[in-house]
């Protein structure tokens, strides 16, 4: 379900257990930049390691976004998972490009193919050993 804030649209969609897909529409600034943490960290919360973020309706984002699409990636990569930005527009592509994160952050044409590149994150992780983090856990998650 689409959820407004100001000048901000953020639809989730489940993809499965530990993935999610957030189209992110609008301008993301200093004043909304919250908005989109919070779904974030909700994502995060119920399981989900995997966040396959469609930028291709967002037209700003400002260095507050941008922060918030860095502790996103940090926070799954933490989890075993990773963010994957989708369809960025011309102007929230060149701040990626400024900042070097279209390098270290996987960039995709559309959501379809980011699902695939998720899908074969998870088939080369299988049998893996447990991370650091997951070792000293035990692996388990709630």
């Amino acid at each position: 379900m689409p959820v407004h804030e100001e000048n901000l649209d953020i639809d989730v969609k489940v993809w499965d257990a530990e993935t999610a897909i957030l189209t992110v529409g609008g301008e993301m600034d200093v004043d909304t930049a919250t908005f989109l943490h919070h779904h974030v960290a909700n994502q995060f919360l119920h399981g989900r390691r995997h966040l396959v973020l469609d930028l291709s309706a967002l037209s700003f984002m400002d260095s507050s976004g941008l922060n918030v699409v860095i502790k996103a990636v940090r926070e799954a990569r933490e989890r075993g998972g990773d963010v994957h930005l989708v369809a960025p527009t011309p102007t929230v592509r060149r701040l990626l490009e400024i900042t070097g994160l279209h390098v270290t952050t996987p960039l995709h044409a559309d959501v379809e193919e980011a699902l695939a590149a998720v899908g074969q994150q998870d088939s080369g992780a299988e049998g893996a050993a447990p991370s650091a983090g997951q070792a000293a856990s035990g692996g388990a998650e709630e």
